[in-house]
């Protein structure tokens, strides 16, 4: 019997997942299906207990059930603990186990040698991906958290560190993480905050670029779109379920090619 995964939120028609997690298991030679399942808390807190039971081998989780999901879980990574925010679920020696993909794809991204000239850090956003970038940042000095809610900013600049920052601001020669679905419909961020960046990491995706992922390119600036975001947090995912880790490189090729 094949592995049975799925990612749970709403909406969920979207998620792009099903073509990922299916394609690295072509690539790995496994049996499996992935599913897309809309859900609320009640659904989630009923998957959560069928992965218990053995009914499923793992669980994304996306908006807006990222803290529920750290809820529910009996132990959480440290990431995923500090952002208290949880995008992949297993059954690990009999508890449900919550991690953040969202967190080790910031890592590694933070850590790539495009990003390395930066002399601070924008991220715009005040939700689960904002908390897990921060997790992410977590002892870097000049950290800057900007959003449109200066309450919930305020609340994740407490939990989480960083200073806040007005939206629309900016800090010459910051990096950007745009944690927002600003750009996912069209939407544009603020101009003067680009021209001010060394680099940007978008997270919105969709078929055609970003406004913010298409001026950073004419400027010539370092980014990670979001879709490179997306198959960083996936390939994580089918780690920690499988044991099995694709490369980005391998992923990406396979996806071109099919």
């Amino acid at each position: 019997m094949g592995y049975r995964f799925a990612v749970l939120g709403d909406p969920v028609e979207h998620s792009q997942s099903p073509r990922l997690h299916g394609a690295m298991l072509e690539i790995s030679g496994l049996d499996g299906v992935y599913e897309r399942v809309r859900a609320d808390e009640t659904i989630l807190a009923a998957a959560v207990e069928g992965l218990r039971r053995g009914e499923w081998d793992g669980l994304n989780i996306t908006m807006p059930l990222k803290r529920e999901a750290a809820r529910l879980a009996e132990s959480l990574s440290s990431t995923a603990s500090r952002a208290f925010s949880v995008n992949t679920l297993k059954l690990s020696e009999g508890e449900i186990s919550g991690y953040s993909t969202d967190s080790s794809a910031f890592s590694e991204l933070l850590a790539s040698p495009r990003f390395a000239e930066r002399s601070s850090v924008i991220v715009l956003g005040n939700g689960g991906s904002a908390a897990a970038a921060l997790a992410a940042l977590d002892n870097e000095p000049n950290v800057y958290v900007a959003g449109r809610n200066d309450e919930a900013v305020d609340a994740l600049t407490m939990r989480l560190g960083g200073n806040r920052l007005r939206w629309g601001s900016t800090v010459a020669g910051a990096m950007l993480i745009n944690a927002t679905p600003i750009g996912m419909l069209g939407e544009k961020l603020p101009e003067e905050m680009l021209g001010t960046a060394s680099g940007l990491i978008d997270l919105p995706y969709g078929d055609k670029e970003t406004f913010a992922v298409a001026k950073a390119r004419s400027l010539g600036l370092p980014l990670a779109d979001g879709h490179e975001f997306l198959l960083r947090q996936a390939i994580a995912s089918f780690a920690l379920w499988t044991g099995v880790t694709v490369s980005l490189e391998t992923l990406t090729e396979h996806l071109r090619n099919t």
